[in-house]
């Protein structure tokens, strides 16, 4: 089943703030452990655009329906990072440029060569290459999703799980573009299954995990993904995974929690 690229231009904007009590905040301030989540959500939300530098060296290029959605997909997702931004300064957090700014700046050797990386994978296998970005999005935009859910139900608070809510609606129709190319790409080309798996099974760590510390990787696994309640999330995701053809049995979000939390 193929997206509807003009259903989703239709209906694709910046994340909105109206109606978003942000005083809500000052009246009932969020705890320590929320704001950490939020610090490392608004810090890959702003760090989409490199994403999307990475998948522009790669035959994704070519394809204009890919395109249509990696831009849309890239504005929307910058405005999640000042929506979060938003709620950070309220409680006197950095947030927006400044924030960035230091973030990539302790940005390692890894980000320079990233590009190259990719494009020399990709001028390897060549047009099934694509396939991988796609499935590797799905999980990524699952597992946001699902970070999104659980941090609303643990903070219980209705200024922040409005605002959740939002974020977690656009997440899902990326999901949905994301999961439907690569089933469409792996479906009839075996090269493209034998890779994707390949790739995610050696490679594939939860998003945010190459651009902040080990230790912020581990507190978002164990807050967000451990007991029954985080353990049923990450099956899920796995599960939806599972449905992509050649991709059964990869358990990768569970598997990740687990290793992360320990």
């Amino acid at each position: 089943m193929t997206v509807d690229i003009d259903a989703f231009k239709a209906r694709s904007r910046p994340v909105s703030l109206d109606g978003i009590d942000l005083d809500a905040f000052r009246r009932r301030p969020l705890d320590p452990d929320t704001l950490r989540c939020l610090q490392y959500m608004h810090d890959v939300e702003y760090h989409t655009v490199c994403y999307l530098r990475d998948l522009l060296v790669t035959p994704a290029h070519r394809d204009p329906e890919v395109t249509t959605f990696l831009t849309l997909w890239n504005v929307e997702e910058y405005f999640h990072g000042e929506a979060i931004g938003a709620v950070l300064a309220v409680h006197g957090h950095l947030g927006g440029a400044d924030r960035v700014r230091r973030t990539r700046g302790a940005l390692g050797w890894q980000d320079r060569v990233s590009p190259i990386g990719h494009s020399l994978a990709s001028a390897v296998a060549g047009v099934s290459y694509t396939a991988v970005h796609m499935a590797w999005g799905a999980v990524n935009e699952w597992t946001a999703q699902a970070a999104y859910a659980r941090l609303s139900t643990l903070a219980d608070h209705p200024a922040l799980s409005d605002l959740l809510v939002r974020l977690m609606r656009q997440e899902g129709r990326h999901a949905d573009f994301y999961a439907r190319q690569a089933a469409d790409r792996l479906v009839h080309d075996r090269r493209a299954r034998w890779l994707t798996r390949t790739s995610l099974g050696r490679w594939w760590a939860p998003v945010g995990s190459t651009l902040l510390p080990r230790s912020e990787v581990a507190f978002m696994a164990r807050y967000l993904f451990s007991g029954p309640d985080g353990r049923a999330m990450t099956e899920r995701i796995d599960r939806r995974l599972d449905r992509l053809p050649g991709l059964g049995g990869l358990a990768l979000a569970t598997r990740a929690a687990e290793h992360y939390a320990r």
